[in-house]
């Protein structure tokens, strides 16, 4: 008799777990699909709208007393919070159009945001590329540089831990830069910026 009770509370536990389980995963996958915004979306977004969609990526994944403070006086920040693991979290948030690239001096910008903040960690978001030596400097100073084909990973589902991991890669070589001319018609180079962000 004790053995068909362990045997039942056993399965009952196993059950649990596995419900549990599925529920979290139909959940994380409700909230993609909820939140989901093409990229062509996002380029129609005002700054503003912009900095909302990243504050919810980063609660989907996770982050806690995520808020939103952009604007005149942000002081180089767009959104603040916590990560999972509880590091503190700087985000800058920049909209431009394709054929802008970020310069260096607004990654230098966000090195001093992340030291004003006292943060552990500085992101910075944008809709377009990060030029060489910009994408070096983020690098060198551990910023994770989010530039457009990673921003697309993020809003499909990928988490922004995962994001860290392949900071610096996935634009740059010449394959990319062709195949960003024939989506977006010119190559990624210095151009007008969008205004908004």
């Amino acid at each position: 008799m004790l053995g068909g009770l362990a045997t039942g509370a056993w399965w009952l536990l196993r059950t649990d777990r596995l419900l549990r389980g599925g529920d979290r995963r139909w959940r994380r996958q409700d909230a993609i699909r909820v939140g989901h915004r093409t990229l062509a979306d996002v380029d129609k977004m005002s700054g503003t709208e912009f900095e909302d969609l990243v504050a919810a990526l980063c609660r989907r994944d996770g982050c806690t007393d995520v808020r939103r403070v952009g604007g005149s006086g942000d002081n180089g920040a767009d959104v603040t919070g916590r990560l999972p693991d509880g590091r503190t979290m700087i985000i800058q948030c920049k909209r431009y159009t394709t054929t802008s690239t970020i310069a260096s001096r607004e990654l230098r910008d966000l090195l001093g945001a992340k030291a004003h903040f006292g943060a552990d960690l500085a992101v910075f978001v944008t809709t377009t590329r990060f030029s060489r030596p910009s994408e070096t400097f983020a690098l060198q100073n551990g910023i994770l540089a989010i530039h457009r084909d990673h921003l697309g990973l993020w809003n499909n589902g990928a988490t922004l831990q995962s994001l860290i991991s392949i900071n610096g890669s996935g634009q740059g070589d010449q394959r990319h830069r062709a195949r960003w001319k024939r989506t977006y018609g010119t190559s990624p180079r210095p151009a007008a910026r969008r205004r908004g962000a």
